[in-house]
């Protein structure tokens, strides 16, 4: 076998995964949910060392984040990290973790017993 075909052959969906555990959790997760995405977990391989060098640019705290907000909307590619990053996105809070605001007691709030 030709050298490259065995140094592509060393890496492995688990071996990817380890890496990108050292980044956080959320990479790890994101990395493994681009390897089930796709019909064979090799053709995700690309996108993820593609991402886990997106740490050396942005850092891994930054790339954490990212990776969060990637899973929280689905969007499993190299690209969309890379998007989430260049924008700054990733200091923003996640979709759907903002509070809710709920009104309480107040003589101006009629209540739902008003429009009966």
């Amino acid at each position: 076998m030709p050298e490259a075909h065995r140094r592509h052959a060393e890496w492995t969906p688990g071996r990817i995964v380890a890496w990108a555990s050292g980044t956080g959790p959320a990479t790890a997760a994101l990395v493994s949910a681009i390897m089930a995405s796709r019909p064979h977990p090799e053709q995700g391989f690309r996108s993820c060392l593609g991402i886990m060098r997106l740490g050396r640019r942005y850092g891994d705290e930054r790339t954490e984040a990212a990776a969060a907000r990637a899973l929280a909307i689905r969007a499993l590619s190299y690209r969309s990290v890379e998007s989430i990053l260049r924008n700054g996105l990733d200091g923003l809070p996640l979709p759907g973790s903002e509070p809710v605001v709920t009104i309480g007691d107040h003589a101006n709030v009629r209540g739902a017993g008003y429009y009966e």
